[in-house]
């Protein structure tokens, strides 16, 4: 029995839930998932919109007012004027922000090192070709924000995403 592409996909997004789950609660960090994809959306895309940020966090407006205050308040994230729309405001990670996910994702990686510490250097070949060719799809895939970075200025960004 051959696998499909389509069959291959869905084991794909089923084994990256549940790595991320088991890093995530290895991790036991305080702050909500949310938070951390939030951030990763602000780095990937820099200053955006608090509508756009809250689709692409795939939350409600509401909920995302209320991380992007969570995230002012701890120095992650700051709100812009919109050169564009003087009514209107933008967010952007900080420096702080930046440094706090990587934090984060370092947690992560620690906390999934000894199930994956013992893989040959083979498998880690393979590892880091399939990250490349998924890296490779999902900027091609994805949005730019309006008005900022290209595919190009965050194809180094695209790992970053939760």
């Amino acid at each position: 029995m051959s696998t499909t592409l389509l069959d291959l996909l869905g084991d794909l997004i089923t084994v990256n839930h549940r790595v991320t789950r088991l890093a995530a609660q290895a991790a036991n960090g305080a702050e909500s998932p949310a938070v951390w994809r939030t951030l990763s959306v602000l780095r990937q895309t820099g200053p955006i919109r608090l509508g756009e940020l809250a689709a692409r966090s795939r939350v409600s407006q509401p909920t995302a007012t209320k991380l992007v205050s969570h995230l002012a308040e701890r120095g992650w994230a700051e709100r812009l004027a919109d050169p564009l729309d003087a009514r209107a405001a933008r967010t952007a990670i900080t420096g702080p922000g930046e440094a706090a996910l990587a934090a984060w994702r370092s947690q992560l990686a620690t906390a999934l090192l000894p199930l994956f510490s013992d893989l040959p250097a083979a498998d880690v070949d393979v590892l880091e070709r399939a990250i490349a060719i998924l890296r490779e799809r999902v900027d091609a895939g994805e949005p730019d924000a309006p008005g900022e970075r290209s595919a190009s200025d965050v194809s180094d960004d695209s790992a970053a995403a939760l």
